[in-house]
């Protein structure tokens, strides 16, 4: 694997200004690296997450052109970043977009805060002053009341951009003992689960080769609830097909009677474990075989893996899948926000023309999904929007 130096010296120099937060930015060499090999070494990353990778991004998003970049302090790896290169029509100019990056390697070294802002400063120089991009970053929900990351966005001179409309993140705190973790759910959540342990389920870590059997559970259910999927479900195959295995999602199945019931897919790569996917047929219900399946994806993570969280990902604005993953959650997990977009121009033609295309494009889903709720056949979403969410 060959790294190339792109404009490391004047990185250096500039990345060692004090942010306006007050967090000196590291000292970073910042150089480029080929997608297809980046993979590799996203996947020993504290922060990795599949919207970083280039197997899923390569699949999700076929009409931006990709790249990446590796940080490094003193020599030492600590941090990179895929890219995606949107061009305007006529291309007028270029957005640079870094969904749920830049990340670290180690999120927990005394100095992480510095070298994320190293990473936000090399990321300034190369798109939107040397390439005249708009930068637009998005960071992930955090796992803290003070989403830092995000805060040193806005001091630095980014502006807030689009929110998501049901934007919270529900992430299950993992690294605790067995009772530890069962007296944090939620008292309904734990009724639920005494009485599912008590149905005769068993849980299965099963091969990649049987995909296709959770494709047909996902399908039916698909049709079964009538749910509207905005998901990327067709990054799952080259996810499963990616030649890393650290970055392979695992499948597990729960059986009732000898049938499958159940089934999951998890991102189990970083410090951050990510549900991609789940699915159950009619038994499952009555049997409560969503909550053996999550209590038991719990253990076999904190028993297999790194992470220290499971992010359990969103509602799409439904109030039972709200009350699920909130009594999951509990009381040492945390709910939190992904903050909105944050953009970033050195010129003011870019920033006008990519908050333009980012305001035509949001108009356009928003048209969408309310045309969808209006006049169309899927469920309709009976979550209240954030703010007129009732106390708990």
């Amino acid at each position: 694997m060959s790294l190339t130096a792109d404009n490391a010296a004047t990185d250096r120099h500039r990345s060692t200004s004090a942010a306006p937060d007050g967090v000196v930015a590291a000292r970073l060499d910042s150089e480029s690296i080929e997608p297809a090999a980046w993979d590799e070494l996203a996947a020993t990353f504290d922060g990795v997450v599949q919207e970083q990778l280039n197997v899923y991004a390569a699949t999700r998003w076929r009409s931006t052109a990709l790249e990446a970049r590796l940080f490094r302090l003193r020599g030492e790896v600590v941090g990179g970043a895929l890219m995606m290169i949107q061009h305007l029509p006529l291309h007028l100019c270029s957005i640079a977009i870094c969904k749920w990056g830049p990340i670290l390697k180690d999120a927990r070294r005394a100095d992480a805060a510095e070298i994320y802002a190293g990473m936000i400063e090399a990321l300034i120089i190369e798109y939107a002053e040397r390439r005249r991009m708009m930068l637009s970053v998005l960071p992930r929900a955090p796992t803290n009341p003070d989403n830092w990351q995000f805060r040193h966005l806005m001091a630095r001179g980014f502006r807030r951009g689009i929110d998501m409309r049901y934007p919270a993140r529900y992430i299950v705190r993992i690294d605790l003992s067995e009772a530890e973790q069962r007296r944090s759910l939620a008292q309904k959540w734990r009724y639920h689960l005494n009485k599912a342990e008590k149905a005769d389920l068993t849980f299965e870590r099963a091969a990649p080769e049987r995909l296709a059997e959770f494709d047909a559970l996902y399908a039916a259910m698909g049709d079964r609830k009538n749910f509207p999927d905005y998901s990327a479900y067709n990054t799952i195959a080259a996810l499963f097909d990616t030649g890393t295995p650290g970055l392979r999602p695992e499948l597990f199945f729960v059986r009732h009677d000898g049938a499958v019931v159940a089934g999951a897919i998890i991102f189990k790569a970083g410090d951050t474990a990510i549900y991609l996917f789940g699915a159950t047929n009619d038994a499952a219900l009555p049997l409560r075989a969503g909550y053996f399946m999550h209590w038991r994806i719990i253990s076999w993570l904190h028993e297999n893996t790194n992470a220290r969280w499971y992010d359990l990902g969103g509602t799409d604005g439904f109030m039972g899948l709200y009350r699920f993953k909130k009594g999951m959650v509990g009381t040492a997990g945390v709910v939190a926000d992904v903050p909105p977009v944050a953009n970033y121009a050195a010129y003011p033609l870019p920033m006008l023309l990519g908050t333009a295309a980012f305001a035509a494009r949001e108009a356009v889903h928003t048209l969408r999904w309310h045309l969808g709720i209006r006049f169309g056949s899927k469920a309709r979403p009976d979550q209240p929007p954030p703010d007129r969410m009732p106390a708990d």
